[in-house]
């Protein structure tokens, strides 16, 4: 290590550019102000643009089209009659409170805890890191249990088994947070950034709809991928740096405990109760005169996909109450409702960052300032003569970059989606491919942004084990992760587009002319 010119300890190149996007990140205002800035400076850019006589020729008959002043009479009298509305007709709000719903009562009543456990004791030793991997991405479906539940057991795991405590809380925290955009089982998020991408993709065509299962098949994929790049990075690069641990774990720390006879009749009733909704689910698809077919026969525009949102919800609400009350820890329905109850309360700050959001997004789709950006960015990327693999892989490591300035992905993808979903749209790819590759370079970064609303958590965590362990600690050790994470998910992404396989149900690549 370099010295200044009083003998101090000069910080590397990584530790004053880490420092340098902790300070900018820091300086910016929270989401939800940032967003009401934003619809102000659109409200500014209208009239600007307006003055200034800017228009795009519309991509279907050319016709011009021009800003619309939201500073004049008119525009004043259009922003105080849909204010509610805009907020109110906002996809993404509907869809995460209900699916929250249900799966804050299978939170509340231990089962997904008690699941993770589960696993984690069924694992061979061999297998021990590639499961909690795997485990760290299925914690994703309830929004952020592992941050709080997996990552310190991976570590009491670890070191029950001889090995470095921060080995298996690392491996733990990629699956968690590197993996957040790979599942077996769609969770809020999904329902979420479909619905800001819906919003966003109706700039340019009013009618089209986004399912929150339209990445799924690229999510399955995906959590294999992510848990075995997880488990090879752990015991090639993170696990033989840490080398022995010498130490004692935190006094007090509770261990992997066996499951208890209630918790496993819990789970048994719960296996149960999933198993007759998934046969009622079958029941009404694979009759072609299905019930829960469109009247056409199809599935993909049928009552299922468009209320798929519900069955999240059944689902978790379900399977929550039977394990509860096998259980034990669901007494009454006050229970249920307190799960309920809890899981909105943490959704405050979220209904204020979504009122400024869905303003933003109205504003930007009004004043026609979204189509003007799409038109003249996409013709600026035709003009560049990238074709669709250098395109996205280069939106990836954007996506990357703001991740680590910013780090609430809904909040990113609300102020992203507007501008980029339009712009490639009308370079022929659908509204689900920027989505799913949006995701991608969304995920990768956690792991070392400042800005995760859960990195000094880890960082407590990690200090538990090493009392001077700090920041440049966790990024240092999780730093491997992001890069491999970074250049498998491109592989996949590359071979996805050559092979051009959809998304998800109904979710290809390119549009229809």
């Amino acid at each position: 290590m370099t010295t200044d010119a009083s003998g101090a300890p000069r910080p590397s190149v990584l530790s004053r550019f880490l420092g340098a996007v902790e300070t900018v990140g820091n300086a910016l205002p929270n989401p939800a102000t940032l967003f009401a800035l934003l619809a102000g400076l659109v409200a500014v850019a209208s009239w600007l643009l307006s003055r200034l006589g800017v228009t795009a020729a519309h991509p279907g008959d050319g016709s011009p089209i021009e800003a619309v002043n939201l500073l004049s009479r008119d525009g004043l009298h259009w922003v105080l009659d849909t204010t509610v509305e805009n907020f109110t007709g906002f996809a993404p709000l509907g869809t995460v409170l209900v699916a929250l719903l249900g799966i804050g009562v299978a939170e509340k009543s231990g089962m997904i805890g008690t699941v993770l456990r589960l696993l984690l004791h069924a694992a061979p030793r061999r297998l021990l890191t590639f499961v909690i991997v795997l485990s760290g991405v299925l914690s994703n479906m309830a929004s952020d249990v592992g941050y709080v539940l997996l990552v310190p057991l991976g570590a009491i795991i670890f070191l029950s088994v001889g090995r470095h405590p921060l080995a298996g809380l690392a491996a733990a925290f990629a699956g968690v947070s590197g993996g957040f955009s790979a599942n077996l089982l769609l969770g809020t998020i999904d329902p979420l950034l479909a619905g800001i991408t819906q919003e966003a993709a109706r700039i340019i065509d009013p009618g089209y709809t986004v399912t929150p299962a339209c990445n799924y098949y690229f999510m399955v994929v995906s959590t294999f991928l992510i848990a075995a790049l997880g488990t090879w990075v752990t015991e090639r690069i993170v696990a033989p740096r840490l080398g022995e641990y010498g130490g004692a774990g935190p006094d007090g720390t509770p261990g992997l405990e066996p499951l208890t006879p209630r918790e496993k009749r819990g789970l048994w009733w719960a296996l149960v109760v999933n198993l007759g909704l998934v046969a009622l689910v079958l029941w009404g698809l694979l009759p072609t005169d299905g019930f829960l077919r469109a009247d056409d026969g199809s599935v993909l525009h049928s009552p299922f996909m468009h209320g798929i949102v519900t069955f999240i919800f059944l689902g978790g609400l379900l399977t929550g109450v039977a394990y509860g009350v096998a259980a034990g820890t669901f007494r009454s329905d006050a229970d249920v409702v307190a799960g309920m109850k809890q899981a909105m309360e943490t959704m405050g700050l979220f209904l204020v960052l979504v009122f400024f959001a869905a303003q933003f997004v109205a504003y930007f789709k009004h004043t026609n300032l979204g189509m003007i950006v799409a038109i003249k960015g996409a013709g600026a990327l035709q003009a560049s003569g990238l074709g669709p693999i250098p395109l996205m892989l280069a939106f990836v490591i954007l996506s990357g970059l703001i991740n680590l300035a910013m780090g609430s992905a809904s909040a990113k993808w609300a102020f992203m989606a507007p501008i980029f979903v339009p712009m490639f749209m009308l370079l022929g790819y659908t509204p689900e491919l920027v989505q799913g590759v949006y995701r991608i370079g969304d995920s990768t970064t956690n792991m070392i942004s400042p800005m995760m609303s859960f990195f000094a958590l880890i960082v407590a965590f990690v200090q538990k084990y090493e009392p001077k362990a700090g920041i440049g600690t966790v990024i240092a050790t999780m730093l491997p992760y992001t890069i491999v994470f970074t250049a498998g998910w491109m592989v996949l992404l590359v071979v996805w587009l050559l092979l051009g396989l959809p998304l998800g149900p109904g979710a290809g690549l390119r549009l229809e002319p």
